[in-house]
């Protein structure tokens, strides 16, 4: 099968099982199977902007045939603006940065120069995102984290953002190369550490080698870039399959939709779809414009 669409569908799923409880306090609610409604009254299978924004970037490099800041920062806005790229033609959630963002790019600023630079830019708006550029983007290491930068940048351009980004990129790309996935994590913090290693932002990744370590009431599952990526490398590491893997992320609270997509992306391709440890067919089955998603990834198939 295709590891671009378990990769895809990984995280959509994984988002669409989130959306119901983002927000709730953890422990507060236990998810065992596809609900919905909750937080945003959605129904089952729902998925937001963390796939709405992962789809847009997908198909911008699908019409394309690269990586363009400018179209990719065009479809942002026609999601925001015209709800395209959504499960029921109409934006239900969307993270201050990333609004920020396509405003910037609304008024006219150059794409590359709409993401914030601050500090305070760090929510999880790039990473969730991300997973097509990690699949696609060059081989070469430099090559790598400079496309992965632009386009991370287009929202969230600070360097902790950069480095979580690039940390997720090359687990994802050690996964599609059939690596074990402790090797695909360590493999990931030597190639980015080697270039950051030194820095002061490095120091907000000093935990995420032995995080599969950690207690799950040490995860914290904000919406902080480096939670998130704590928290979604937590229950990959801590699970036997992405059923378990997904559910680990959704039963965390808080920022539950984009936990589980970063998660169920990284496990999708690990286990793929169906049978005993893929992605579950009847979750799958609940998913809106399924046959779209799934048309989308296969142009990519080699």
């Amino acid at each position: 099968m295709n590891k671009i669409y378990n990769g895809i569908m990984g995280l959509v799923v994984g988002d669409a099982l989130g959306v119901p409880v983002e927000f709730k306090e953890r422990d507060s609610y236990e998810v065992t199977d596809m609900i919905g409604f909750g937080t945003y009254n959605q129904k089952p299978g729902t998925w937001s902007d963390d796939s709405s924004m992962t789809l847009a970037t997908l198909e911008s490099m699908e019409r394309i045939g690269s990586f363009d800041t400018a179209d990719i920062m065009n479809n942002f806005y026609q999601w925001l603006q015209n709800d395209k790229f959504t499960p029921w033609g109409k934006v239900f959630d969307v993270g201050g940065a990333t609004r920020r963002a396509i405003v910037r790019y609304a008024n006219g600023t150059d794409p590359v120069k709409c993401g914030g630079k601050t500090r305070m830019d760090n929510g999880n708006g790039a990473l969730m995102r991300i997973l097509p550029v990690a699949m696609l983007a060059e081989a070469d290491p430099h090559d790598k984290m400079v496309t992965v930068k632009s386009i991370a940048g287009l929202t969230h351009n600070h360097p902790i953002s950069h480095i979580a980004c690039f940390i997720y990129a090359f687990m994802v790309e050690n996964l599609m190369n059939n690596v074990d996935k402790r090797s695909a994590l360590s493999n990931a913090i030597q190639v980015v550490g080697g270039l950051y290693g030194e820095t002061e932002m490095w120091q907000e990744f000093r935990f995420l080698a032995e995080i599969d370590k950690f207690d799950r009431d040490e995860i914290k599952s904000s919406g902080y870039v480096v939670d998130t990526l704590e928290a979604a490398v937590w229950c990959f590491l801590n699970s036997c399959n992405y059923r378990e893997c997904v559910l680990l992320a959704v039963n965390l609270g808080s920022d539950t939709d984009t936990v589980a997509a970063a998660a169920g992306g990284l496990a999708g391709i690990y286990y793929g779809c169906g049978g005993e440890s893929g992605i579950p067919d009847e979750w799958i089955a609940q998913i809106p414009r399924k046959d779209w998603i799934k048309g989308l990834c296969d142009k990519f198939e080699s």
